[in-house]
């Protein structure tokens, strides 16, 4: 059974591309290698160019005839978002809306997408439910929200199922060596301090130390990405059985502060990692941890590797590998 993996080639989509093989489909993808990586695709057929062109999703839809699609693809850094919210909504919005109407145009009614705890904003309350209002605060959080509305209506005007993923921290690395975190330039946190634990930077910077956290640093709930991996697996095979759209929150249930990921990787490594305090980063929240019982009750969803010196670990072990991984 074929399924196309949008994104397919970036941190994500790359795992995913793995446990789908691994499971019996026939993952294929589709990646304008923007952010991706070519290797990361391994052996998967892969079709290189940009979802907001109608002519490529077609070309793709026509070839593949995929049983589902999973969209990985959009621009994912909230400080960006709000130096540069065109890019944004052309990228992770008006996008989108070309390959659902290419799904459309091809009769694929089964979507699974990946969306944010950034859709929430700044949380009411800890953990956050998938009642929790959806106020985001950035561009980037607006843009995923915006998404998941256009589904709601593409599912009662056209019979598209989809299943949003709202993920709260993607991290870790691929247990077996073979996949990784690999941005460039890199963004996220973890891999960031792992690469000043092993002197490819100077230090690690903290964007603020005087939230409204038990030790000022924001608090985020760090969830391994094989455990994504599972959840969009589960997720499709629910769709693929004949389940109607649905909407999950993923995460482990802790949060943990930027100082803590940095003492949990001094754990882990055996290093000391040098730390600077900086500014603040707007539209960051202080505080983001999911309540992922829906995807637990209704799923069978049981994250594998919650504990963060886990996490740690295997991000470790990638980078230490893979530091200058192929394009």
């Amino acid at each position: 059974m074929n399924i196309l993996v949008v994104g397919g080639a970036g941190y994500i989509g790359s795992h995913m591309v793995k446990r789908l093989r691994q499971s019996g489909f026939n993952p294929i993808v589709a990646d304008d290698l923007s952010s991706g990586r070519r290797a990361a695709v391994q052996n998967a057929e892969l079709h290189v160019g940009d979802i907001d062109d109608a002519a490529f999703v077609d070309q793709v839809l026509r070839t593949c005839q995929p049983a589902a699609v999973m969209h990985f693809a959009s621009s994912i850094q909230v400080g960006e978002s709000v130096a540069d919210p065109a890019k944004y909504y052309r990228n992770n919005v008006t996008a989108t809306q070309v390959l659902l109407d290419g799904m459309r145009a091809h009769g694929v009614a089964r979507f699974i997408f990946s969306s944010t705890a950034a859709i929430f904003g700044d949380p009411a309350y800890v953990p956050i439910d998938e009642a929790h209002p959806k106020q985001p605060i950035n561009p980037y959080g607006r843009s995923k929200w915006m998404v998941e509305q256009m589904l709601e209506d593409y599912d009662h005007a056209y019979g598209l199922k989809s299943v949003c993923l709202r993920y709260f921290n993607a991290a870790g690395a691929d247990p077996d060596g073979e996949l990784g975190e690999c941005h460039e330039p890199e963004t996220h946190l973890l891999p960031l301090i792992l690469q000043a634990a092993a002197g490819r930077r100077p230090h690690i910077t903290i964007y603020g130390d005087d939230y409204a956290t038990p030790d000022g640093t924001c608090v985020r709930d760090y969830i391994h990405i094989e455990d994504l991996c599972d959840a969009h697996l589960l997720a499709l095979q629910q769709l693929l059985a004949g389940g109607g759209s649905a909407r999950y929150n993923l995460g482990n249930g802790n949060g943990f502060s930027v100082r803590e990921v940095i003492t949990a990787a001094q754990r882990v490594t055996g290093r000391e990692i040098p730390v600077v305090v900086g500014e603040r980063r707007a539209g960051d929240p202080p505080s983001l941890v999911a309540d992922s019982h829906r995807a637990r009750a209704e799923l069978g969803w049981q994250p594998r590797f919650a504990n963060l010196d886990t996490i740690v670990a295997h991000a470790w072990a990638w980078e230490r590998k893979h530091a200058h991984w192929p394009t």
